[in-house]
């Protein structure tokens, strides 16, 4: 039997296979006790009409070997095709995205030198669900989807990792000024879970000035977590102040399977001509090689690689005339990483990797408490363009619907009350909210709400969506409109 540990690797598209190749000479010459299963994903799995971008048989592969060591790859243009990173993380519950952001100044260029910071990003949720409707002639939906589980599980990795990595402070963003349910309830489960660990510092920065921060002063941050969407962007700008995304790699961790990655793309105009730097992929498989209990050939790697960023061995994107010795191409950086494995760097801070604790850390979610839930109203979504889009005219027909009390409160319009009294400034498109309660807010009937929809349909309308509005424990769970 061998005592190799077996791994799932995917060559990917564009620089994809220079890159891989150049990181699994790297890995081999450092001795490290990998075998490898190959798989086909990428843009000729898409052509031959797979949409995922991945045969169904590579999902075998990656629940056998849980580990997935993968290149980038391109996406088809046209509509159609699903993103394959997207497909895994959610098909594996990849639920925890890991971009570590440091300087490796002045080797790297960056005005930032003390830069060091690790973006943990929930990677499952948010607007990343992908749900979209066009509902009217001009109005189109995506629904932002946040889980209190998911939050708690993103929210507890990130102190796990703070705690095992001798990290002293997590600071959590979100945009819950504005939305103060979906990313109040992730704040919420952050200062909640804050408590637990009071040997860490914790603060939280809404997400525009916590990402005018990170361009202007990163130095101040630790570890960051966040949501999906504003994680994407903040984790692009993190490695970009440290000097070059090209550099950064990535974890995607999930309770069985994780997946490691460069953040860059598939650069299909640089393919082939073997110029690409294999930072970022290698900087992927040396966190992979700390997922899987190897610590100490993880730090050989890793120090190598410093060592040939302080030798100036530098390839074109990173290379600074004056600084840099040499300019080389994507295997002769492979092979100076290889000729200097067992050296560390004596400039920077040489690596080193916990050699206890090399398991995977475990999320274990806290009990949660049934709330009782009440129905008391209901939002109904209609496409209406008549009467120059007069709210007055809509407000007054609508009226006209009454079932028990279930009746017409108000109305908006992207998000803005215009009736009653509404002001007649207000820019309406095609897509109006409807919000139907009883006066003393009364818990009301799914029957209710069906016969209310079709008191709307006779008086002329097309409702194209509902939302109900539940309370939880008598705590209202939606949001009020303006003026409400």
């Amino acid at each position: 039997m061998s005592s190799k540990r077996k791994i799932t690797v995917a060559y990917g598209d564009g620089i994809g296979p220079e890159i891989m190749e150049a990181t699994l000479s790297i890995l081999e010459a450092a001795g490290a006790p990998l075998e490898y299963d190959v798989i086909e994903i990428g843009e000729q799995v898409y052509l031959k009409g797979i949409s995922s971008g991945m045969d169904p048989n590579a999902f075998e592969s990656l629940r056998e070997t849980k580990v997935f060591l993968k290149s980038p790859i391109t996406t088809p243009q046209g509509g159609g095709f699903k993103s394959l990173n997207v497909t895994t993380r959610k098909s594996f519950g990849l639920f925890a995205n890991v971009r570590p952001c440091r300087a490796f100044s002045p080797f790297v260029r960056t005005h930032f030198p003390k830069t060091d910071m690790v973006i943990v990003r929930e990677n499952e949720e948010d607007l990343y669900a992908g749900i979209e409707h066009r509902q009217t002639q001009e109005v189109y939906q995506t629904l932002k989807l946040i889980s209190e589980p998911g939050s708690e599980k993103i929210i507890r990795y990130a102190f796990e990792y703070a705690k095992k990595n001798g990290r002293k402070k997590v600071t959590c963003m979100t945009k819950d000024n504005i939305m103060k349910l979906a990313d109040g309830l992730f704040h919420k489960k952050f200062d909640e879970i804050a408590k637990e660990y009071p040997e860490i510092e914790n603060d939280h920065k809404i997400i525009d000035i916590g990402t005018a921060l990170i361009a202007e002063r990163p130095e101040i941050f630790d570890v960051i977590v966040t949501l999906n969407l504003y994680g994407d962007i903040i984790s692009d700008v993190a490695a970009q102040v440290t000097g070059s995304v090209g550099l950064g790699g990535s974890a995607n961790v999930g309770e069985e399977v994780a997946m490691f990655e460069a953040i860059h793309g598939s650069a299909p105009d640089i393919a082939g001509m073997g110029i690409a730097n294999p930072s970022g992929l290698l900087n992927g498989a040396v966190m992979m090689l700390v997922h899987i209990g190897m610590p100490e050939m993880a730090e050989k790697i890793s120090n190598a690689w410093m060592k040939t960023l302080e030798d100036g061995i530098h390839t074109g994107d990173i290379y600074q005339e004056g600084l840099s010795s040499k300019r080389v191409g994507t295997k002769e950086f492979a092979q100076a990483v290889i000729d200097r494995l067992g050296q560390k760097p004596t400039k920077m801070t040489p690596v080193v990797y916990d050699k206890e604790d090399t398991e995977p850390m475990k999320i274990t979610l806290s009990p949660k408490k049934k709330e009782k839930k009440e129905l008391i109203g209901v939002d109904v979504f209609i496409d209406w363009d008549e009467d120059n889009r007069d709210f007055n005219v809509i407000g007054e027909r609508l009226r006209k619907a009454n079932v028990d009390g279930l009746q017409l409160q108000l109305i908006t319009n992207r998000g803005v009350k215009v009736f009653p009294e509404g002001m007649r400034e207000t820019f309406c498109t095609d897509h109006w909210r409807c919000r139907f309660k009883t006066a003393d807010q009364k818990v009301i009937t799914h029957d209710m709400v069906l016969a209310l929809l079709k008191q709307i349909q006779d008086l002329g309308f097309d409702f194209i969506k509902t939302e109900h509005l539940y309370t939880f424990d008598g705590v209202r769970g939606y949001s009020l409109a303006q003026g409400e």
